[in-house]
């Protein structure tokens, strides 16, 4: 029997996102358009970057490299550039790609090419969103430090029918820098500061959650002081590890101050350096240097903290600063453990959240009063009843109910323990007016956190109150413009403008939340029964059909649960468009 043919090489796979439904609407029309994009746009990057087009399957291509490096290099320049040719056309025009890249061991028949190496890059497309990237960890491995692109950890994902869990990473915004600036944000009428993610310069990326955490706890007491306007934490990591220019930043946020930073810790020694920069100049208004043991990591914070709110403000009073002080435990173990859990939830699985849930638990048994972990938890719980993974409904239903209420006895002026108690209980046991109260005292507390004013405009929602739920979701978006919870926000605006009887608003809003999270399930209900609704059939079925992929239980369970996430007629309302979509009974 002859040997196999193998080889290393850099697979990419690709397909057009939605092609069903253009080909659907214009079936000439999207081929001639294709085929343009093909011999105009694609086609030469390919073969610029040393490139073969193994085959092609109507909507896809599968290429082979033999350069990692020219792979990711040439997804990236086709990305770009597709965004650039899409920017002047309507959305149902739009061409837009999804992309997998992998790096493996490949068998060589003849033209084609076969193997692990092969299918994993294609699930890697199939996770991919319209106009995006994921590639394998091995791959952002091999281009790190050798490009300019910008990864998100997206954990270890179990692929269909691959045996082992693969570490993917998505690009950010596409993979690439746009060709053209972002527009500018307006300035608010006070003075505006971001907070970018400080860099581990510990050589330890063991640390990288520590630097992490002394960012947020920076971004989470300034933003205490009502004077400022502080860009929230979600949408100042969307720039961690990128080499951007702070007065690019400046306009893409909207800011007029933006804070930079570094942590070095050597053993029991911790050194945080720090400089504000004017975004609109690029000068240095305040550099200074921070020395510590690790004992007093809570007193060091307050000390940047004042310093940097002195150079911005100089009217902000050191009583001002003092009542921002917000030191969530004085138990250090406690808040790594915290911390490190807040980094498993990122991942979104059911056996992520677990995990967090357990590092939760052991932080509340090293300090039982470290309230913003109990308001994980309660979260937490929420998260798990809406998706179906508790095994003890009622047990833990009343268990993450009791977290919520603990959290709030325990820190009843913390506006992070406010929002994650009451989202928590919105879900659990549906008290809406004790929920809501927490959110507005959340905010009374901290006028700049997005996640009260987002995570509250989808409560709201549970309530019927659309019109306050759009003007919070509209807050969310401008304090949090990259935020990665960004998919909620716009599904509160989507159900309100739906139960409002707006429906082409609805259908533009749950869109974009389907862009922003393609796997949220409660989306693409929504978003079926409002295409139903503006007699897009065949679009609604395919959210349906999207739906049913992600979760087959999901219609069994809403149907065996009495309770209803919005109200009762409007409740109906929503199934009976999923229905006219194909939603089976």
């Amino acid at each position: 029997m002859p040997r196999e043919l193998r080889r290393l090489a850099a697979i990419v796979s690709a397909d057009v996102a939605g092609y069903s439904r253009l080909m659907g609407r214009d079936e000439s029309g999207t081929l001639a358009a294709l085929k343009a994009l093909r011999h105009d746009l694609i086609d030469p990057r390919i073969a610029e970057h040393g490139g073969r087009i193994v085959k092609t399957t109507g909507d896809g291509l599968l290429l082979e490299f033999a350069s990692v490096v020219e792979a990711v290099r040439c997804v990236v320049d086709v990305q770009t550039a597709m965004a650039t040719h899409n920017a002047d056309l309507p959305a149902e025009r739009r061409i837009e790609l999804r992309v997998g890249v992998n790096v493996g061991d490949i068998i060589i028949d003849g033209d084609d090419i076969f193997g692990d190496g092969v299918n994993v890059a294609a699930r890697l497309q199939a996770l991919a969103t319209p106009g995006g990237i994921c590639v394998s960890g091995h791959v952002q491995e091999d281009v790190r430090g050798k490009l300019d692109v910008a990864f998100e950890d997206a954990g270890e994902q179990q692929l269909k029918n691959i045996a082992w869990p693969v570490r993917i990473y998505r690009t950010r915004s596409g993979g690439a820098t746009p060709a053209t600036p972002q527009p500018s944000l307006a300035q608010p009428d006070k003075p505006s500061i971001a907070v970018l993610p400080f860099q581990n310069m510990s050589g330890d990326a063991e640390q990288e959650y520590f630097a992490d955490g002394i960012t947020e706890d920076i971004i989470a007491a300034l933003s205490r002081i009502s004077s400022l306007f502080v860009i929230a934490r979600n949408s100042s990591f969307a720039y961690k590890g990128k080499a951007i220019d702070i007065r690019q930043i400046g306009r893409e946020l909207g800011v007029r101050y933006v804070l930079e930073g570094s942590v070095r810790k050597a053993g029991r020694r911790l050194r945080i350096s720090g400089q504000l920069v004017e975004a609109e100049t690029g000068s240095h208004l305040w550099v200074d240097r921070f020395d510590s043991v690790l004992e007093d990591v809570f007193d060091l914070q307050d000390r940047v903290t004042m310093a940097v709110a002195g150079a911005i403000e100089p009217s902000v009073t050191q009583a001002e600063i003092r009542r921002a002080d917000r030191k969530p435990t004085e138990n250090l173990q406690a808040y790594d453990l915290l911390m490190r859990a807040l980094g498993e939830q990122q991942l979104y699985s059911r056996e992520a959240i677990d995990r967090a849930m357990r590092m939760a638990r052991r932080a509340v048994e090293l300090d039982p009063r470290y309230a913003q972990a109990y308001a994980c938890l309660a979260g937490w719980a929420g998260f798990r009843k809406i998706n179906g993974w508790m095994e003890d409904d009622a047990g833990e239903t009343a268990e993450g109910a009791r977290f919520a209420h603990q959290a709030v006895q325990l820190a009843p002026n913390d506006s992070i323990a406010l929002t994650l108690a009451a989202l928590g209980l919105a879900h659990l046991d549906r008290d809406l007016a004790t929920a809501i109260a927490w959110l507005d005292r959340a905010i009374a507390l901290n006028p700049n956190w997005a996640l009260a004013y987002g995570w509250g405009a989808l409560v709201r929602t549970f309530a019927g109150d659309y019109a306050t739920a759009i003007v919070h979701a509209d807050r969310a978006m401008r304090l949090s413009p990259f935020d990665p919870f960004s998919f909620a926000f716009s599904l509160a605006r989507g159900v309100s403008h739906l139960f409002q009887g707006q429906v082409p608003e609805a259908v533009a809003w749950l869109r974009k939340s389907t862009r922003e999270n393609p796997r949220n399930i409660t989306t693409f209900l929504c978003l079926a029964s409002a295409l139903a609704r503006a007699g897009q059939i065949e679009e609604a079925r395919a959210a349906i059909r999207r739906l049913l992929e992600l979760d087959a239980t999901a219609i069994a369970r809403w149907r065996r649960d009495p309770r209803r996430l919005y109200p009762e007629a409007d409740h109906a309302y929503l199934m009976e468009g999923a229905r006219l979509a194909g939603l089976p009974e």
